[in-house]
């Protein structure tokens, strides 16, 4: 359902929760800060990296400025080395629910179907377990695990993505049963899409891929390789905060072996991949959505 940013200003004005999904570089926080300064509310991170606290700049986090402006949550609470999955976001996110309005915005699509239609409670995996599945991805890559998953979750999940198919391989082996079983056992949602107002960006692929090699210019003018060198004694790449993209090949270029310019190319690149992810899966899963097309 196209709308545009008039459309979705004065639709907030109801005071409903918001939900602004979108990728990458496409302008969601600057409009939950226009939504949150104009009609109120609090500003409510639904990004699943910008959760962690190493870094703010890499992951365009709200800045200090931006926080002490207008009320923020769930951004960069979380140590860079811990485990965090849409569960634990849920379980952070219910009682700000019932505070002051949540504008509830980022590029997590997992996230937000959660958040909306429900999540599957599936027991936690064994360290050592998440260990073997890393080494695994790793040394093989994905297609080796992709092969090992039971036929119904292996055609329902991001086939594409890494990290969803270590998920389901991890679930299958844990618990004997597959990720789409457990799924098939969703209980209610924390808060149904017909009580909010839920708007996703969509972005015209020239535009989108502008603006991400220009905002990662800005990103390195304003300190990330020095966010990233300050990082660098305790950096482990297996650390979940490490796949922030950037974070790898600054660390690259620190150590010597990349250039500084060799770097930013493949962070851009690795960055057009991933918003090229999200505009599909946006697509795809959230066609009950007001969309906002980009540019206007």
């Amino acid at each position: 359902m196209p709308v545009n940013h008039d459309d979705v200003m004065a639709s907030a004005a109801d005071g409903r929760p918001v939900l602004i999904a979108g990728p990458t570089a496409s302008g969601k926080s600057a409009l939950a800060a226009e939504i949150a300064a104009r009609h109120g509310g609090r500003i409510v991170n639904a990004d699943a990296l910008q959760v962690f606290a190493d870094w703010r700049v890499l992951t365009a986090r709200p800045s200090e400025a931006d926080e002490a402006a207008l009320p923020h949550a769930l951004y960069g609470h979380v140590p860079g080395d811990a485990a965090y999955s849409v569960g634990h976001w849920l379980r952070d996110l219910a009682p700000l629910l019932s505070g002051p309005r949540p504008i509830i915005v980022g590029g997590t699509g997992l996230y937000f179907a959660a958040l909306t239609e429900g999540l599957a409670v599936i027991p936690p995996t064994p360290p050592e377990l998440r260990r073997e599945a890393d080494a695994r991805l790793a040394e093989e890559g994905p297609q080796t695990l992709l092969d090992e998953l039971d036929p119904e979750t292996a055609a329902r999940i991001d086939r594409a993505n890494p990290v969803r198919v270590q998920r389901a391989w991890e679930v299958l082996r844990a618990t004997g049963r597959g990720l789409a079983r457990w799924q098939d056992e969703t209980g209610p949602p924390l808060l149904p899409l017909r009580d909010a107002l839920p708007v996703v960006l969509d972005t015209d692929r020239d535009w989108l891929n502008d603006r991400i090699a220009r905002r990662f210019d800005v990103m390195l003018e304003g300190g990330a390789l020095e966010e990233v060198r300050a990082h660098l004694p305790d950096w482990d790449p297996a650390a979940p905060s490490s796949k922030a993209i950037g974070a790898p090949e600054l660390v690259a270029c620190l150590h010597g072996h990349l250039t500084l310019e060799e770097a930013r190319e493949r962070a851009v690149v690795a960055t057009r991949q991933y918003a090229k992810r999200q505009r599909t899966w946006f697509r795809k899963r959230m066609r009950n959505w007001q969309r906002i097309s980009l540019p206007v």
